[in-house]
């Protein structure tokens, strides 16, 4: 993968001054470099449209649905997973990949420059059971959603809602939440300067388990006679606006990048920070949630975010140009040093199996695992993986999963929760990778990933199978 210093099509960067949010246009694809530069990513869909649809190539052009195992040597005979949950996955000593082809007919959105700036293609989220919902952008201004059974394959029709930009989706035995971006309006402003359009709006949505809406709450501030370009305003913007979500069991929690609208005398400045709010199970705003924030990082891009059972708190982290660090928010606390060099990521974060949190992130393609549990690392894994946007996952009891691009594949490693000790043997996932897609955890000690498909009208679910000791 190359780095290209061009922004998109159809926006202008504006002058850089000190107060000005656009001195983080050096922020790209999660990176920041120098004051005025966006880095966009090249794939090898570079030469595509980067709103086209999903591209036919893909490393996994041999059959799919099948369970492959990790490594060449025999692998002894599969024994059923112990996890109490519906589908019972077949488990095995070292991790096994099942890769199946999801033909959701429907257009889907490609991978593009595959930045932070770009329509997110795909997310998967686990059901309580162990099936899935599947979610993806579609090419015609909705965001799409199906339910996956245990085989990975869609089941009844999937359903759509007004939507430009997917951003995540999570699920519970009731139904699924889906994080997404709408169309807004920039307003008169005026602005002091440049161009900082469009001013987009970003929204929970609820289905129940027959894809029934029941309730939307947008979390960015825009409406009731407020435009983008109104003091005070949170919208969404054209880059570092990505988005994950949480839940308590109750309450949905959005972490999201959003622009910050600043008077400046007669006119107003864009900056960019990141924005926590929490919605009700009935789809009301939680007001003076602890967790929740108007503006944490600034300028901030991988924003995550965990939901912690054993102290009843959602824990973000994100990364940022302040201090050039991987950092948790409101207040600022340095996890990780790193260094504004246009190669800082953040990973995903998980919880340790005891106390604490794992994150992972890169700096310069060297990919490390970073133990913390209030805020600056106890223990940091410098990995073997070489790579640009390294996944982690929790996978089963006391282990996660480290995931990065590999070629035309992804590259896989597990470590173990406690102390981040590399637990087997490197494998493959064979599908396309996305820096900014997500592996989700699933209750029977499984991992999913949404993919691009063989063609524009399929999506490809790599499934990590349980391992069959866990401990």
């Amino acid at each position: 993968m190359t780095a290209s210093h061009e922004p998109p099509r159809g926006h202008r960067a504006r002058p850089g001054n000190r107060r000005r949010l656009l001195i983080a246009a050096a922020l790209a694809v999660a990176a920041v470099t120098a004051v005025g530069a966006v880095v966009w990513v090249a794939t090898p869909d570079d030469a595509a449209d980067a709103h086209g649809t999903a591209g036919t190539g893909s490393p996994a052009a041999g059959p799919v649905a099948t369970a492959t195992p990790s490594a060449a040597r025999p692998t002894p005979t599969p024994t059923p997973s112990p996890s109490a949950t519906g589908c019972a996955r077949a488990a095995s000593p070292r991790p096994v990949v099942r890769v199946t082809e999801v033909k959701v007919g429907s257009r889907v959105t490609g991978y593009g420059r595959e930045g932070d700036t770009e329509p997110l293609p795909m997310a998967v989220a686990a059901r309580p059971d162990g099936t899935s919902w599947l979610a993806w952008t579609g090419t015609d201004s909705r965001i799409h959603l199906a339910r996956l059974g245990c085989d990975d394959r869609m089941t009844g029709k999937a359903v759509s809602v007004a939507g430009i930009d997917l951003q995540d989706v999570q699920a519970d035995a009731g139904g699924v939440v889906v994080l997404l971006t709408r169309r807004g309006s920039c307003g008169s402003g005026p602005l002091c300067g440049g161009s900082s359009s469009p001013c987009n709006t970003m929204h929970l949505v609820r289905f129940d388990n027959d894809g029934r809406q029941l309730w939307e709450r947008q979390v960015t501030n825009l409406g009731g006679g407020r435009a983008g370009y109104d003091p005070g305003a949170r919208f969404v913007w054209w880059y570092q606006h990505h988005g994950r979500l949480a839940t308590d069991g109750k309450n949905w929690a959005a972490y999201f990048g959003v622009a910050i609208t600043v008077k400046n005398g007669a006119c107003v400045d864009i900056h960019e920070g990141d924005r926590m709010q929490v919605v009700s199970g009935s789809g009301a705003l939680v007001g003076g949630h602890r967790d929740s924030f108007e503006v944490g990082c600034s300028h901030s891009w991988t924003t995550r975010i965990v939901w912690d059972p054993r102290t009843s708190r959602f824990v973000t982290v994100c990364a940022t140009d302040n201090g050039c660090r991987i950092a948790r928010p409101n207040p600022y606390r340095t996890v990780a040093k790193g260094t504004c060099d246009g190669t800082l990521f953040g990973g995903d974060l998980v919880l340790a199996r005891t106390k604490g949190y794992w994150t992972a992130w890169s700096q310069g393609g060297q990919v490390r695992l970073e133990h913390f549990t209030t805020g600056a690392s106890d223990d940091t894994v410098r990995t073997a993986a070489r790579g640009a946007h390294p996944h982690l996952v929790g996978y089963g009891t006391g282990h996660m999963l480290l995931a990065w691009e590999s070629g035309a594949a992804l590259a896989a490693q597990v470590y173990d929760t406690t102390g981040g000790k590399a637990v087997g043997d490197r494998f493959t996932v064979g599908v396309r990778d996305h820096g900014y897609q997500a592996f989700k955890a699933y209750a029977d000690g499984s991992a999913a990933y949404p993919a691009a498909g063989a063609g524009n009208t399929s999506i490809r679910v790599a499934r990590v199978m349980p391992l069959a000791t866990v401990g």
